[in-house]
């Protein structure tokens, strides 16, 4: 599996929530700061504005897609000066965006005023299984509408607001599968507009625009169990030893070897939850030949032997 992909395996737990939402003005709706979150909303009828206290108000368009990955407070609103009258919405609550996805929110002012429409959404995140990745990201991705532009991810979000509007057999296998495509999308979007390496930035962005790096990392996503070293990873990035280890350290902020081994752990951590397979399985699968090894690797980084890790 490559890395993003990777990325959202880890990541995500539970169901993503969604709701397709009709607002007529004066309107104004708080989303909850719920951490362990991510949220989006995505105007296709607008404008709006999207209010936040680390942001500051931030006016929206139709085709807009805002995405907050740290699950931080916000509001939606036609003004940013409109007061929220409704108690916020907090996606932990199972019927919190279910309510406001069945009729017209609020009482218009002006009939002939055209209403606002926007998908809003949740993904539950494990805070345990945090992919770096993700502390990387801002307080708000904003991908303004732009014709031509990301149409994948314009494609996926037709895709789920028809869903969303028309429910039809097969909508539950099918949203969730959506919202995993736009969360991937989001991602690629955000990676594909961050400067490349040329202009000495660090962190995943820059990676993930760095062949080099990038490279590396697919080879450890690919293949956790082989017997990877410095050098065996350095030919797989087409560098030297010693230029690719201080590349992958400065980028990354830690060593090709020490993310190695935090993917092998959290790969059998996943394994533990989802499968029944036998510890020895599991240990050989992440590059360990000895159960015994492999079980103090694990506790030293998850603080409980694998075996006890399972049945908790």
């Amino acid at each position: 599996m490559d890395v993003l992909s990777d990325v959202i395996t880890v990541m995500r737990a539970g169901q993503p929530r969604s709701a397709r939402v009709a607002w007529q003005a004066p309107w104004a709706q708080q989303f909850a700061s719920v951490p362990g979150s991510a949220g989006f909303q995505i105007v296709l009828q607008g404008p709006c504005w999207l209010i936040a206290s680390d942001t500051g108000p931030v006016p929206l368009a139709a085709g807009d897609i805002v995405f907050r990955p740290h699950g931080r407070g916000h509001t939606l609103a036609d003004s940013p000066t409109t007061v929220p009258a409704a108690p916020a919405c907090d996606p932990n609550d199972p019927q919190a965006l279910q309510r406001y996805a069945t009729d017209l929110v609020g009482t218009p002012a002006d009939p002939k005023v055209p209403a606002t429409v926007t998908l809003c959404g949740a993904y539950e995140l494990d805070p345990a299984r945090t992919h770096p990745l993700l502390n990387d990201l801002p307080e708000l991705i904003h991908l303004p509408a732009h014709l031509g532009r990301h149409p994948g991810l314009r494609a996926t979000v037709d895709l789920l607001a028809t869903e969303l509007e028309r429910p039809r057999l097969g909508t539950d296998a099918i949203i969730p599968a959506l919202l995993d495509t736009l969360l991937l999308h989001i991602l690629r979007s955000w990676l594909d507009q961050n400067p490349t390496p040329g202009t000495a930035t660090t962190g995943w962005a820059a990676a993930l625009n760095d062949p080099a790096t990038t490279a590396a990392l697919q080879a450890i996503h690919r293949d956790p169990a082989r017997p990877w070293t410095v050098a065996t990873l350095a030919a797989e990035a087409g560098l030297s030893r010693a230029p690719f280890a201080r590349r992958f350290t400065t980028l990354l902020g830690q060593p090709p070897l020490t993310y190695l081994t935090w993917w092998r752990m959290t790969t059998a951590a996943r394994l533990l939850r989802q499968s029944d397979a036998p510890l020895s399985a599991i240990a050989g699968s992440v590059g360990y030949t000895s159960e015994f090894a492999f079980a103090n690797a694990f506790k030293r980084q998850y603080g409980a032997a694998p075996g006890r890790y399972r049945r908790t």
